[in-house]
Order: C-alpha cells, then sequence, then structure tokens
C-alpha cells in the first residue's frame, strides 16, 4: 500500500465529519476505549497538555510547544485540520510523522479499523498516540477536533487542561447557546488536574467554575491573572489572546515540575512558525501586492481577522471567499466589508457551498463580486485585478486557504 492509497482509504472508507458534516459525529467514546485498549495504551506513555476551545486552539498549541522545545522537551503535536498534507496532523519537535509510518500504522491495524468501523479521527488520534510513545516524547500537546466531552483526544490524563474560548460554532453537535457549548467543551476538565481558561465570559464563566468545583480541581482564568506580555511572531493582533493563555498554561506547567524560564517563553513565542511549522494563521503570501490568508472561519475568529484588516493600509481590498454548505451566513455578513471586490468560490469538497449560491446569498447583504469555478481561479482574477498598492485576503474556511497555500 502506498502513502497516496492509504490516504483515501482513510479519507474514502471511514466517514470524517470534517468533510460530512453530522453524519460522521460519534456520540461517545467507546470506539476510542477499543482503539487504545487494542494499541495497548499508548497514551500512558507520555505528559500531556489538552487544548479545547471555539478559537485560537490550534495557535495556542503551537505556542505550547514551541515554548517546550525551547526548554529541551522533546514534544509530540496533534492537531486538526491538515492544510496541504495529512502528516501535518501529528508532529515531533516540528517533524511531521513520517510517510512509512502512516501506511505500517494502517496496515497494522485495518483489520481492527474496519471491524469496529473506527472513523477517521478515531483512527488519527490513535496513530498520533501510538507515534509519540514510540518516538519517546516527553510531552504531547493535544488539540481537540471538536467539542472536547465526546472528542476522541478525551482519553487522556493531562498535566494541565486549557479552554481558549467559546463561540458559536459547530452548533449542530455542541448546542445552539454559549452555555452548552462551554459544557462540552468543560467535558476535558479531569479531577485534580489544573484548568486554564484563556478568555472570561460572562455566559461561559459560571459553567467552567462549576464543572472544575465538581472535580475539585484550580480553575484560573489568564486574561484576568497575566500581567506580563511577550511577544509572538504570529502574525495578528488575535494572537496576543493566544499568547496570554500560553503564558498561564506555562505558570501551571512549572507547578507540576515542568523547567520553564522566561527566556523560553520568549523565545519560543517568537518562533512558533520555525520550531513547529504552523501553516495559515494570518499568513503573508505575497508582498505586492499584498496577500494575506487565515483559516478563522466562525463569527469570532473572523472577527477577530476583519479588525486586523481594518488596519491594514491598501488602495482596493480583494476577498477571496468560500464557505461549506452548513455554514449559517447569517452570522458573518455584518462582519465582511462592504468596500471590497468579492471573488465567490467553492471549496473542493463535497460540503463546500456552491459559488452562484454563496454570490446570491452574500448579494442580498450589498457584497459585491462574482462566483469562479474553484478557489484558484478566483484567486488568480484577484491577482490579475490587483495593483501593487491593493491587498488580496483569502479566507472564509480551511478548505480554502488550503488550497491557495
Amino acid at each position: 500500500m502506498t502513502y497516496q492509497n492509504t490516504l483515501n482509504w482513510l479519507f474514502s472508507q471511514l466517514p470524517m465529519y470534517q468533510r460530512q458534516g453530522r453524519s460522521a459525529y460519534k456520540t461517545d467514546l467507546n470506539n476510542t476505549v477499543l482503539l487504545i485498549e487494542h494499541l495497548k495504551q499508548p497514551q500512558e506513555h507520555f505528559k500531556s497538555v489538552h487544548v479545547a476551545g471555539t478559537n485560537g486552539k490550534g495557535s495556542t498549541s503551537h505556542m505550547l510547544a514551541s515554548v517546550l522545545q525551547e526548554a529541551g522537551y522533546k514534544v509530540g503535536l496533534y492537531t486538526s485540520p491538515h492544510l496541504k498534507d495529512f502528516r501535518e496532523r501529528i508532529k515531533v519537535n516540528g517533524e511531521e510523522v513520517s510517510k512509512q509510518f502512516v501506511i505500517g500504522f494502517v496496515k497494522r491495524n485495518q483489520a481492527f479499523f474496519e471491524t469496529h468501523a473506527l472513523s477517521f479521527f478515531e483512527m488519527t488520534v490513535g496513530m498520533a498516540f501510538e507515534y509519540f510513545k514510540r518516538q519517546k516524547v516527553d510531552v504531547a500537546i493535544v488539540e481537540v477536533g471538536l467539542g472536547g466531552r465526546l472528542d476522541s483526544t478525551n482519553i487522556i490524563t493531562p498535566e494541565v487542561s486549557v479552554i481558549t474560548n467559546i463561540g458559536m460554532d459547530h452548533t449542530q453537535f455542541l448546542g445552539d447557546t454559549l452555555e452548552a457549548i462551554a459544557y462540552e467543551k468543560a467535558g476535558i476538565i479531569k479531577p485534580n488536574i489544573p484548568v486554564v481558561i484563556g478568555e472570561t465570559q460572562a455566559e461561559t464563566a459560571p459553567v467552567f467554575k462549576a464543572v472544575a468545583a465538581e472535580n475539585h480541581t484550580e480553575i484560573v482564568f489568564a486574561d484576568k491573572t497575566v500581567k506580563t506580555s511577550y511577544k509572538t511572531d504570529l502574525l495578528g493582533a488575535y494572537q496576543a489572546k493566544n499568547a496570554i493563555t500560553a503564558i498561564q498554561t506555562f505558570k501551571a506547567l512549572q507547578e507540576r515540575g515542568f523547567k520553564i524560564t522566561s527566556e523560553h517563553i520568549k523565545n519560543g513565542l517568537m518562533n512558533v512558525i520555525k520550531n513547529t511549522k504552523l501553516l495559515g494563521r494570518w499568513q503573508v503570501l505575497n508582498d505586492e501586492p499584498k496577500v494575506v490568508c487565515d483559516t478563522g472561519h466562525n463569527r469570532e475568529g473572523l472577527s477577530y481577522v476583519m479588525d486586523q484588516l481594518s488596519n491594514e493600509a491598501f488602495d482596493v481590498l480583494h476577498i477571496v471567499f468560500g464557505v461549506v454548505s452548513d455554514k449559517d451566513l447569517s452570522t458573518i455578513t455584518d462582519l465582511l466589508p462592504k468596500k471590497a471586490t468579492y471573488y465567490f468560490c467553492k471549496p473542493d469538497i463535497a460540503r463546500g457551498l456552491e459559488a452562484d449560491t454563496l454570490k446570491s446569498k452574500l448579494g442580498a447583504y450589498d457584497l459585491k463580486g462574482e462566483a469562479y469555478n474553484s478557489v484558484k481561479e478566483a484567486y488568480n482574477m484577484a491577482l490579475k485585478n490587483s495593483t501593487k498598492q491593493d491587498l488580496i485576503f483569502i479566507g472564509g474556511s480551511t478548505f480554502v486557504v488550503a488550497e491557495i497555500i
């Protein structure tokens, strides 16, 4: 089995909620428990930090990994989704898992996967934990895929549980109120394991405090306690919030015996991209015209991104924009600038919203532009129509960004 054949099997034979939606969402951890028993509990062979949240959990996870690498630890990093290659999801000290390991893991366990009808995400979690065990990592930063309570990653007992913030996203799975979503995210809180909350929100703070009390564990709200600020190489003003969350997490790790100095934090936050190879967060792809992409796609994420856009200097703003079909556009239309030329496109996945439909729906909100047959065609037209003084922004969906990077 080749690497590409292995990926084709992973993606096409088994459900994957990022591409299929609700039909692929599991409502219990039974399969994951079966899998880790089959793999002989690999997650017990390394320490971990568990990171959940609506926005910022990916950036925060990469910040944590970078600083721990600077402190001399061998660090596993599990994140999702990937942008270019599946192997981005599983890294050790910034290096992606080998193609050979991916092939071998699937080959060794394929019969078990098929017998128990494991999901894409369940398999990749097992793959990551097995890889971290074999690589003998000191600590793994494990990003939640969706929610928390029922997420496949929620079989670890971490050193610290981290929840960045709560917003209205994945409501078809997690609930349609901030309190309900917070309860699902709070599912990663474990007995006597410290909890770091990135942002204090009136609706969600009582939920987190209640769950922490039930688990007899300390809870700290980072935005209320962190006074020291460090710069980061991750562009976008919104990254300051993620840095504060990371800094509070390092305090919790220090109390649990990790040797992390202020110099490690300073250097780690300034070398996140170099140390972890993070992609797609206010990433500048070109200078003249300036081209920026960002994977922010829900209301909270896009509000940070659009705020950043408003601080940029340009003559004309061009926006290459696409979304998935289950996106509630009414939740984001007020954020999208009317003084821009839009290039509507459909990401190349089954769940992608047709470009003509997107054009029609956003046109009703006075957002003007044309529909294109593909993301790349839309981007090429934006480049053709731009001068050196213009700015092109690419976003709306992780899948749109993935096709350009």
